[in-house]
């Protein structure tokens, strides 16, 4: 028997990759450490995956629940074990036969408190330029000036003061070679020591500063607007190794194979990145957390699996959710938010086919309010005084330097260049160009670039033309034109995701569900053929792709969506509630009218005429489909959620500028729901009257997950139902005991019991992947009434799966009457789900969906 500590089998580098049947996602953290994994090893090699997904696992700041704010990455985390715990919980794994994949984070570290747990950025700040570790970090050391003595190498601003330095003067004290500001505790440049503190600031490498200096003046590149994530520079070869280090010697000894890579779009180089782990690892299982916006496709040249599953999770949803329904739905938040009904002559954008609503895959509305508000999202973020503002001085900067070296692009003012960078990153569709110094432009991304400049409506002169042609590396070589292009991609990938889906995604509320990463909600639903399509290019170009319904980042989990989704089937009842419960509360817009059920007039949302602060008719809207996502849901749970969304909306309060008074009524109008004793039974009763369709919208993206082209990855707790809000609120540890309890309890599924019928199909579904391997995704079309109902297909000869979609209008229309579907020839087909058999050739859906059934699982074991 191999050690507890030690791997269980040592491979070379050049051992080709594993690949997964399917994973499951961890959150490591001190209440859920690599002990508690490894207790649950049994139980999640009986469920059937073969791979563990396992958080980031390298020393982060104390306390942290994520794992994402590294420290050093020299280590283990202590606080979940350390490396001991790591190869027992590996060891573990492989007698069960199952594998891990770490979480890397290769983009940033934490600037720590107190800042010396950070042993690299400790010395950049003690010893400034001249430290062996200041090429670790992504710093612009001539956008501050520097020490007295030496005021042209510039130093770090650190956004860390709870006021201007003037007003917490009195507060930083001298303790022996360090400079203490509460719980920071800052190195102090040798020789500094005894001088009065004015004259010893002024001597630092570092700028202690109020932390709202951040947004405009910051010089290191962040995490988005994090300030206390500091980037690395991971594209050059010795910090590679070096951050890398442990990570790599722990997969050459067998301990972890695979890895799932973070955020890859902060990358200087995420090409160059990928074949350099691609060529440490001897071609390592390895995913990558890439949105893809629209159509996007993953760069074909990235040496990985694939992506992490967004795009799954786009499609799954978007197959069982009504398009024509959402776009009504639309229309009525409009008419909630304005108090007026809208236009009842039809949609105002495009028509489809049948001159009414146009099809799943074009905007409800032309202009859609979703895309206006995503166009918003990106401007404030780019703007004077946005939150991604310092990012953008750093780019006009890189091209002031480059007009004074080549008079050719000389005389563009920096308010011109600003104003010409806000528009282009406003513009840019997607989250970000592959410009790689010295290659041509990627045809998409030159695209992309184009799209973003017609995106303008206004008049463009030479400085745009410079600015794009910059972005686009098109300026011949150089220093500033190399960093100039790769900042840039760097900088709209944290304009996309701030402003998209950190912005806009909680600016506009029409249907909760189709606000997650990676989303479109301007263009909900997807039709069964474009699902087909996807699942063939999958299966062509990504065979291995990961694909997630929930993840630590999705702002509502799987089940929660797939309740949300019924509202879509529903849109009239859906906001006649939504009026009543209002009223219920106390305030509200009242009754809306039925002329609000045309689609999306198109009208940017407004927030209604508000009674007071924290009553405005969005907020409401936002709160009365959170409670249904969730419910059951404590009080304190919603409130976080509701404050969460209005802050990240940015619009009556933030993170940075918060409006206590806005908020607590907020908090307040929350809290008033669970003591308003006529309205929970009715929130309560609507919950429960979508429950049968919420099932069937569960358990079908359930089975579409588990059997379409990719590996599917489950999210801790997901086997059973899941209704989670947004982060924290959804990496929250899961008592996997009490599951291995219940998976060991009830092996076949209960009537009317959804959390053993989703257990059941999980682990069936997941143990058909393990012993045998699916094969090519081929459509299969029902006939009759209802075919629009049922989304089938085959995997292989042997396997089919048959889903049930937009439930509540199938019950609406009285069922599957005469619908059918042709099963394919050869033996017979059982049902893996019931045991129930079933002929080849033509079976009526009602008896394939007998007994309330909304999913099955077909198998033969040959074919005549």
């Amino acid at each position: 028997m191999t050690h507890a500590a030690e791997p269980a089998q040592s491979r070379p580098a050049a051992a080709p990759a594993a690949v997964p049947s399917a994973s499951y996602r961890l959150q490591l953290q001190p209440g859920f450490t690599l002990h508690d994994a490894t207790a649950a090893v049994p139980y999640l090699a009986a469920l059937g995956v073969s791979h563990l997904h396992l958080s980031p696992l390298l020393a982060a700041a104390p306390g942290s629940t994520h794992g994402y704010d590294t420290v050093d990455h020299g280590r283990i985390s202590e606080q979940l074990g350390g490396e001991e715990a790591l190869r027992a919980l590996a060891a573990e794994a492989h007698r069960h036969h199952l594998r891990l994949i770490a979480d890397v984070v290769p983009n940033h570290m934490a600037v720590p408190v107190p800042e010396h747990l950070n042993r690299p950025l400790w010395e950049v700040l003690r010893d400034g330029p001249d430290s062996p570790y200041a090429h670790w970090f992504d710093i612009d050391w001539t956008a501050q000036p520097g020490p007295v003595d030496a005021p042209g190498r510039g130093r770090v601003l650190l956004p860390l003061l709870g006021d201007r330095l003037g007003a917490v003067l009195d507060q930083l004290a001298v303790d022996g070679d360090t400079l203490r500001y509460h719980d920071h505790v800052l190195p102090l440049r040798p020789g500094t020591e005894t001088l009065p503190l004015p004259e010893l600031l002024a001597r630092q490498w570092y700028r202690p500063a109020w932390w709202r200096l951040a947004r405009t003046e910051l010089n290191y590149r962040r995490f988005f607007t994090v300030n206390e994530l500091i980037a690395v520079r991971v594209e050059r070869p010795e910090v590679f190794e070096a951050t890398h280090g442990v990570l790599l010697r722990l997969h050459r000894e067998g301990v972890l194979d695979g890895f799932r890579i973070d955020h890859p779009d902060g990358l200087a180089d995420p090409r160059g990145y990928l074949e350099r782990l691609a060529g440490a690892t001897g071609g390592a299982y390895t995913v990558v957390e890439k949105i893809l916006t629209g159509d996007e496709r993953l760069p074909a040249d990235w040496p990985c699996a694939g992506t992490t599953g967004y795009d799954a999770l786009r499609r799954i949803d978007g197959v069982l959710t009504d398009h024509a329904g959402a776009c009504r739905l639309a229309g009525a938040y409009e008419a909630f938010l304005t108090a007026s009904p809208t236009s009842p002559d039809g949609p105002a954008g495009p028509a489809g086919p049948d001159g009414g609503t146009p099809e799943p895959g074009e905007p409800c509305a032309d202009p859609h309010p979703a895309l206006a508000a995503a166009r918003r999202g990106r401007a404030d973020m780019t703007g004077p005084g946005g939150e991604l503002s310092a990012e953008v001085e750093r780019l006009v900067r890189l091209a002031v330097r480059l007009g004074a070296a080549h008079p050719a692009h000389a005389d563009h003012p920096p308010e011109r260049l600003r104003a010409a960078l806000g528009r282009l990153l406003t513009g840019y569709p997607a989250y970000r160009p592959y410009v790689r110094p010295g290659e041509p432009l990627p045809e998409v991304s030159a695209e992309q670039l184009r799209a973003a400049r017609a995106a303008d409506e206004g008049p463009t002169d030479a400085t745009d033309r410079f600015v794009a042609e910059l972005a686009a590396g098109a300026l011949g070589r150089g220093p500033e034109q190399d960093e100039f292009a790769v900042r840039f991609g760097q900088t709209a990938a944290a304009v996309a995701a701030k402003g998209v889906e950190d912005t806009a995604f909680y600016r506009w509320n029409a249907l909760l569900s189709l606000n997650e990463v990676g989303g479109e909600p301007a263009r909900p639903g997807v039709r069964p053929e474009d699902f087909h399509a996807w699942c063939h290019y999958v299966e062509r170009h990504w065979p291995h792709t990961m694909t997630v319904l929930s993840t630590h980042d999705t702002k509502r989990s799987a089940d929660a969506r797939a309740r949300l989704a019924v509202l879509a089937e529903q849109p009239r009842e859906w906001a006649a509630e939504a009026a009543a419960w209002s009223t219920a509360a106390g305030r509200g817009p009242g009754h809306v009218s039925d002329r609000a059920f045309g689609p999306s007039s198109g009208r940017g949302p407004g927030h209604g005429s508000a009674s007071g602060p924290g009553h405005d008719p969005d907020s409401d809207w936002l709160l009365w489909q959170t409670l249904v996502a969730g419910w059951p849901l404590s009080p304190d749970r919603l409130v976080a959620a509701v404050l969460k969304a209005a802050r990240e909306a940015k619009l009556r309060t933030s993170w940075t500028t918060q409006d206590v008074r806005f908020e607590r009524a907020l908090a307040d109008r929350v809290q008033g729901v669970f003591g308003n004793p006529g309205l929970l039974p009715r929130i309560e009763g609507y919950v429960a009257g979508l429950a049968p369709y919420a099932r069937s919208n569960t358990l079908a993206a359930t089975l579409l997950h588990l059997t379409v082209p990719g590996v599917p990855d489950l999210y801790q707790g997901s086997e059973e139902p899941l209704y989670t809000l947004v982060d924290p609120d959804n990496r929250r540890p899961v008592d996997l005991g009490a599951l291995a309890v219940r998976l060991t309890d009830s092996p076949t599924a209960r009537t009317g019991d959804l959390a053993r019928e989703k257990l059941h199909l999980t682990t069936t579904a997941l143990h058909l992947r393990r012993t045998r391997e699916l094969g090519a995704h081929r459509p299969l079309t029902a006939v009759g009434p209802a075919a629009a109902h049922l989304l089938a297909f085959g995997r292989g000869p042997d396997v089919v799966t048959a889903v049930t979609r937009l439930p509540y209008r199938l019950a609406r229309t009285g069922g599957w009457h005469d619908t059918v579907l042709h099963l394919p020839g050869g033996r017979g087909w059982t049902d893996e789900l019931t045991g129930r058999h079933f002929p080849s050739g033509p079976v009526p859906v009602g008896e394939l969906l007998a007994g309330d059934r909304p999913v099955v699982l077909l198998t033969r074991r040959g074919t005549s």
